[in-house]
């Protein structure tokens, strides 16, 4: 059984969490390609909210297999957490987690130089987490990274020095002060013996599970517009958020993926940083924020809201060769009078239909707008349950974006799900 990638389709926090919860049962592996702890997915099963940064949301399905794949950067301690977190809740994680030995290892310093650097760009500070996340992918980029192998291997305080040499020249300019290496290495060597249970060879574990047929659901970090390469740079992540990502970051062939399901809300937001067409600046916004619960899982930050961004839809599909849609948080529209739909942008008195290069700052959004609805959507379990307008409101999506919407959440528990069926069912692509 061919692989199944889902992708966040705007600037993450779309709801890929849930998503992943609701496909895990038709799984047998489930694995996290790319991105770091400065991703969170916020689920609520029976009522209670469960919050992961890092295990891939289906390891509280009882007796489905995890992977953090080496695509991914890890905070051992963040990790540690969790699988204590997970374990105190009654989830067993033993032999069902398995964390790749070439993941790169997000160290002290990472988070220092992140810090450091956000402050001294004051007003044009990016907006990042400050996780050290995009320190840690220059030094695997530079060839310096530190693995998670490397915590139980004897070297690895030799690895820890050549490290902070690397460093020491920018925090001396920026005014900070290194940590010492050998208590960074013995504290991190205790961390990698804690996690010896859980790391080994993910890439072989994904090949197998190719290799027998096996269905692979693949989950990424944030969303199409803070790619690395596609999103709204340099307000991006440090790593490929998009599709193509999980090929590289899981250790899969691209001939194996078989399907790509994007979310996206069905409003738009946006955490840190950066352009924003349709963002909404007034009581609007706030009202949207306050009935979205819009407020970052990792960081608690307010979200920036708008209302939905159609040509960075498009884009996202596009770029993600996306088979269809799941929208997410349907429901939060509900009690508004009238809802607009940025359909395009106008530059320069051209009308475009998907972000340029480096002007998404400059362009107006151009709108449609639709009538809203007023009766409560949260228990409707089909299509034809939901208020004319909403419907109208879905179409139109569908319309204009040229995939199908194949999933609706009308609320954040499992069961409040319209129109689910088994993801790995032949592609809904029209």
């Amino acid at each position: 059984m061919p692989a199944l990638v889902v992708v966040g389709a705007q600037w993450g926090d779309e709801g890929k969490g849930k998503i992943v919860d609701l496909y895990t049962p038709f799984a047998d592996l489930v694995v996290r390609f790319a991105g770091g702890a400065n991703a969170g997915h916020t689920l609520v099963v029976g009522g209670e909210k469960v919050i992961l940064h890092l295990i891939p949301s289906g390891i509280l399905h009882e007796g489905s297999r995890c992977v953090v794949a080496q695509g991914t950067v890890l905070d051992p301690e963040v990790l540690l957490r969790e699988i204590d977190e997970l374990e105190a809740r009654g989830v067993s994680v033993r032999d069902r987690l398995f964390i790749s030995d070439r993941a790169h290892v997000v160290l002290p310093q990472h988070k220092l130089v992140d810090g450091l650097r956000e402050a001294q760009r004051g007003d044009g500070a990016i907006g990042t987490t400050k996780r050290g996340i995009g320190p840690t992918y220059e030094d695997k980029v530079g060839r310096r990274g530190v693995r998670i192998g490397d915590l139980i291997r004897p070297s690895l305080l030799e690895k820890i020095e050549e490290n902070l040499e690397g460093w020491a020249p920018l925090v001396k300019t920026l005014g900070g002060e290194l940590p010492d290496a050998q208590e960074v290495a013995k504290h991190f060597s205790e961390l990698g013996e804690r996690l010896r249970p859980f790391i080994t060879d993910t890439a072989a574990i994904v090949h197998d599970a190719v290799k027998a047929d096996r269905r692979i659901l693949l989950e990424g970090a944030q969303g199409m517009m803070l790619d690395i390469d596609h999103g709204t740079y340099p307000f991006v992540t440090s790593s490929n958020a998009v599709a193509g990502g999980a090929c590289a970051g899981a250790g899969i062939g691209p001939t194996a993926i078989e399907k790509v399901v994007g979310i996206s809300k069905a409003y738009a937001t946006r955490v840190g940083g950066g352009p924003f067409p349709s963002e909404l600046l007034d009581e609007t916004g706030d009202e949207l924020r306050n009935a979205g619960g819009e407020f970052g899982s990792t960081t608690g930050r307010p979200r920036r809201c708008g209302w939905l961004d159609l040509p960075a839809l498009r884009m996202a599909a596009r770029v993600n060769g996306m088979s269809e849609l799941a929208l997410t948080k349907l429901d939060v529209l509900t009690g508004f009078k009238e809802l607009k739909v940025c359909v395009a942008y106008e530059l320069d008195g051209e009308r475009l239909l998907e972000p340029p290069f480096d002007c998404l700052g400059n362009v107006k959004a151009i709108y449609e707008t639709l009538p809203g609805w007023d009766e409560a959507i949260d228990g409707a379990r089909s299509r034809n349950a939901l208020p004319e307008s909403a419907r109208r409101y879905v179409e139109l999506i569908e319309k204009e974006i040229g995939i199908p919407v194949s999933l609706i959440s009308v609320g954040p528990d499992r069961e409040q799900t319209i129109s689910f069926e088994d993801p790995f069912a032949k592609s809904a692509r029209r």
